[in-house]
């Protein structure tokens, strides 16, 4: 079933859901509603898709959502023809100079006992026209070169106005629900008097897109991001895979490793490099992380940006709902930013789904700040903590959450709301090690490969558009718009249901409800998970 919308007598536009920032999140939330059946116009002031390299390190969960929407070979092979699949994360002095520790050896060692795909490195330049082709297709209306004007909501839902950029024209666009995604400066958010929180701008960056042959510096090296740390700046390098062009990200100037420098300037400089960043200073940045003076370079593009370490006070106001950089703001250590907003778009799109085709209660939607709200707060001091160790040794390890390891932290997030329902020895835990969630309800289900028509698959390939019932026998029985799936025994025990138990699975493969032996009313469980 399609949830559509209709032209009003006046021009203006009705839809469902209008999806504010049409970058990275935005798209794969109209990809997703749209792949839920719910139509979504998005409106973009900017003319297409990211012009600059930005987000580029994917994480498991993200190929797995990618894999449900039939884009992950797609995405990987793109992302192969960039940068080697493997690549690990190190630091050095320069790229010329001594390596100083690794963070990551090998970007997908262990991954294949947890999931049935890799991570990779993209650039968003590349998969964001991935994202749109797909979008579009499913039949989602993108409007480039168009930007809210104002909206106001009521209670059955928001009025907006957009102006087209070209001619000035404005209308109308009425929705039910509005997704924020416009940014880390979100005009949504300001206008809704929400506030951050968090520790605030920790550097006004720079990124450095340029030319020059690094290969002979990188060979016999496997790597994806390389950290650079010196007496003249901290930063990072991405390269594509010949070496032959990339961009240099500089978060710190100067020689912080000295603490009498450090005290003598408490309004840390170093730490504001866009203001110093000249022509000829960004030259000179360059040469220093790449480490042979003389080497030929060529600076195609400098772009300024803040690193914040932020998350939004709350993720709803009435109809309005914040997601991805609206929503938290991270350092691009550990690469959580596109991840957490993709994730964000895939909580949040079944949900709304459910509620516009009156399969839930409009209850289910208080879930999305539920579950997203303290995810992003972890996903924030984690990435701050990487921050600090890897970057900013300055700023002081007192306060900082202790990093957790990657497969935790992409796997191991699990979800509180009344769309779960916890079992009684739950710790409330935000996280733990895929290894240990067995099924556990509010934990991502588990990846186990099994047999389906002849052909090897996923668990994790059963879930997506609907709820299944995943059953360790023939006496359960799903309720009405709750596929039932019988699965061998090999899954029912990673899922810890034994030879009698049963759970229900979300569209986004969260374990909802698990019960060892039949007896409660399956189809009563479903309806108190929607709300209804």
């Amino acid at each position: 079933m399609v949830v559509g919308s209709a032209a009003v007598s006046d021009g203006s536009r009705d839809v469902p859901v209008l999806i504010v920032g049409g970058s990275l999140v935005g798209l794969a939330t109209a990809l997703l509603l749209r792949w839920h059946g719910i139509e979504a116009l998005v409106v973009e002031r900017h003319p297409g898709t990211a012009i600059h390299p930005r987000a580029g390190h994917f994480h498991l969960r993200t190929l797995e959502l990618l894999r449900a929407v039939g884009l992950e070979e797609q995405v990987r092979r793109r992302a192969a023809e960039q940068y080697d699949p493997d690549g690990g994360i190190n630091n050095v002095e320069s790229l010329a100079g001594r390596e100083i520790s690794h963070f990551i050896q090998n970007l997908n060692d262990g991954v294949e006992q947890f999931s049935p795909t890799v991570r990779c490195f993209i650039d968003q330049d590349a998969l964001e026209p991935i994202l749109r082709e797909r979008a579009v297709e499913l039949g989602a209306e993108i409007r480039n070169r168009t930007e809210l004007a104002s909206f106001e909501q009521d209670d059955d839902g928001v009025t907006a106005t957009v102006v087209d950029l070209e001619s000035g024209r404005e209308s109308t666009v009425r929705a039910q629900y509005m997704v924020a995604a416009d940014g880390n400066r979100s005009a949504v958010r300001n206008r809704l008097g929400i506030e951050l929180r968090g520790h605030g701008v920790l550097s006004d960056s720079i990124t450095i897109y340029f030319r020059a042959d690094c290969a002979p510096l990188l060979a016999g090296r496997n790597q994806g991001v390389t950290y650079v740390t010196n007496s003249v700046l901290r930063g990072f390098f991405r390269l594509n895979r010949s070496a032959g062009s990339g961009f240099l990200a500089v978060n710190l100037i100067g020689d912080i490793a000295r603490p009498e420098i450090v005290a003598r300037y408490p309004d840390a400089p170093w730490a504001n490099v866009a203001a110093v960043a000249t022509p000829q200073r960004v030259e000179e940045l360059l040469r220093a992380a790449i480490g042979v003076p003389d080497l030929p370079v060529e600076v195609v593009d400098v772009a300024t940006w803040r690193a914040i370490a932020d998350s939004a006070e709350r993720y709803r106001e009435g109809r309005v709902f914040l997601a991805g950089d609206a929503a938290h703001v991270v350092p691009p250590n550990g690469g959580y930013g596109g991840n957490t907003g993709l994730a964000d778009a895939w909580n949040l799109a079944w949900k709304l789904a459910a509620v516009l085709k009156g399969e839930a209660g409009p209850g289910l939607l208080d879930t999305y700040d539920a579950e997203r709200r303290p995810l992003g707060e972890l996903t924030v001091e984690q990435a701050y903590t990487r921050y600090v160790t890897r970057v900013a040794t300055y700023l002081g390890t007192e306060g900082l959450q202790p990093i957790l390891d990657d497969f935790s932290m992409e796997l191991g997030q699990r979800v509180h709301s009344s769309a779960v329902i916890e079992e009684p020895d739950d710790d409330g835990s935000v996280h733990e090690h895929p290894s240990e969630a067995g099924g556990r309800p509010g934990s991502r289900a588990p990846h186990v490969w099994l047999e389906r028509d002849g052909k090897r698959v996923s668990a994790l390939d059963l879930f997506g558009r609907r709820w299944v019932l995943l059953a360790a026998n023939e006496a359960w029985t799903a309720p009405a718009g709750v596929e039932r799936q019988v699965v061998p025994a090999g899954v029912a025990d990673a899922y810890g249901l034994g030879a009698t138990g049963a759970s229900l699975v979300r569209p986004d493969g969260i374990v909802a409800w698990r019960a060892h032996e039949p007896g409660e009313a399956v189809d009563a469980v479903h309806s108190r998970l929607l709300g209804r």
